[in-house]
């Protein structure tokens, strides 16, 4: 008896990205992680932008300028870096749980990007997580009532 195997064909595209390779499926949307895998220079940059406004807020920098030359930086990267605070709330909380989407990378988000919210999250592929923490949001809420409520 001879052993041929099954042959199973699935339509995906591999696409590399700075030296790795994503799969995609066929229309063209990288599958959801099933791990979280947060990006330590993303979060880092959101951290530093509101670290960075709150010293702008305070008055302890005057302007950009003045921060960038504190700091030591670029005055344009600081300015690119703090744009970050702009983002939708729900994209900061997926970004530090590490749910963004495949692919994403800090130089992407440090290009000017829409400031509306919900624009933003088509821009950087958030629009097809945004139903799934709606679920995941709507299930913590009952849960959380439901604990709390006298039996």
């Amino acid at each position: 008896m001879k052993n041929e195997g099954i042959v199973i064909r699935v339509p995906v595209k591999l696409v590399r990205r700075n030296g790795r390779k994503l799969v995609f499926t066929p229309d063209g949307i990288a599958p959801p992680r099933m791990n979280p895998e947060p990006d330590d220079f993303i979060i880092s940059a959101v951290l530093r932008a509101h670290l960075w406004n709150k010293v702008l807020e305070s008055g302890r920098a005057r302007s950009v300028a003045e921060l960038a030359r504190k700091e030591g930086l670029n005055e344009s990267y600081l300015a690119r870096v703090l744009r970050l605070c702009l983002l939708a709330p729900d994209i900061k909380q997926s970004v530090l749980d590490g749910h963004h989407p495949k692919g994403l990378r800090l130089i992407d988000m440090l290009k000017p990007f829409p400031l509306m919210w919900d624009e933003q999250r088509k821009w950087f592929g958030f629009s097809r997580y945004a139903d799934a923490d709606d679920d995941l949001l709507k299930r913590s809420k009952v849960s959380s009532s439901s604990a709390s409520s006298p039996k």
